[in-house]
């Protein structure tokens, strides 16, 4: 009789942390240093010198226009959030954007599709999400549905592009948990929608944009997957669309996985001589 041990849960842990900075090196930069900067604005900023620092990477309209580089990619540099109130709301948008989505989905898709195609799926959520929400902003102010303030209004942090890859989050898992999940990364962010209007805030309006890229990352990659089995692997085309494993399973590899340890495969078996029965699949 074969019992499991109590100590595996805590090994595959410890194996998975283990394999973290070098199977997602991307991301586990990129979280040490949003955790830095998040230190150093809390600790090594005067109150008035990091309030002056987030009002120029925010991206509002003003700054857009301004300087649109530096607003654009400076406001991925930090996190709108607290990681010490923890029963705030707050808390719980850190854990899913820093935690599930950086953390979580961004390493996943590293691992997954490499550090280049994780990096544009992301920054390309991040910045796409945050333009066409400039475009709502300004057609929301000429009707006079926002207010003027908006245009200076204080926005930056990661959760676009965590809302992008937290969509992408689907190819992660089994499709029968693809609907589930797909309302959930829709529906947390409303938790702290306001009504302006005929519009709900700008920021809602930005999650559920970049939740809609995610999905439509998911959407063409599916696509691809599918035109590429029906042509055959010989004539399928290379494309540069992050393709799924496929109907039922769409996992990514496993950090905590033993074969996630070493880069190099294992070498084959020695062959034995007449061994009788059919051969197992792994």
């Amino acid at each position: 009789m074969s019992s499991q041990s109590p100590s595996g849960p805590l090994s595959r842990l410890f194996r998975a942390a283990r394999a973290y900075p070098r199977r997602a090196p991307l991301t586990f930069a990129y979280v040490c240093l949003l955790l830095s900067g998040h230190a150093w604005l809390g600790y090594g900023l005067s109150d008035e010198r990091a309030v002056a620092l987030l009002d120029f990477l925010s991206t509002n309209p003003d700054n857009l226009r301004d300087h649109p580089v530096a607003a654009l990619l400076g406001s991925a540099l930090f996190f709108d959030g607290t990681l010490t109130d923890v029963a705030s709301p707050d808390f719980i948008g850190t854990l899913i954007t820093l935690g599930l989505g950086v953390g979580g989905f961004l390493a996943w898709a590293e691992c997954r599709w490499g550090t280049l195609r994780a990096a544009a799926a992301f920054l390309g959520g991040h910045i796409a999400a945050t333009l066409l929400t400039a475009v709502v902003i300004i057609v929301a102010l000429r009707q006079d549905w926002y207010p003027t303030a908006v245009r200076q209004a204080s926005d930056y942090g990661v959760s676009y592009g965590a809302q992008t890859v937290l969509a992408l989050g689907i190819l992660a898992m089994p499709r029968r948990y693809g609907l589930p999940w797909a309302v959930f990364v829709l529906a947390w962010p409303i938790g702290g929608l306001e009504w302006m209007g005929p519009l709900p805030d700008f920021t809602t309006i930005g999650h559920i944009v970049a939740a809609l890229i995610g999905f439509g990352i998911v959407i063409v990659s599916r696509l691809v997957r599918s035109r590429s089995q029906e042509a055959g692997p010989s004539s399928a085309p290379h494309s540069v669309v992050p393709d799924s494993d496929g109907p039922g399973s769409d996992r990514g590899p496993d950090l905590a996985s033993p074969a996630a340890e070493t880069d190099s495969p294992s070498p084959p078996a020695a062959p034995t001589v007449q061994q009788a029965g059919s051969p197992r699949h792994s």
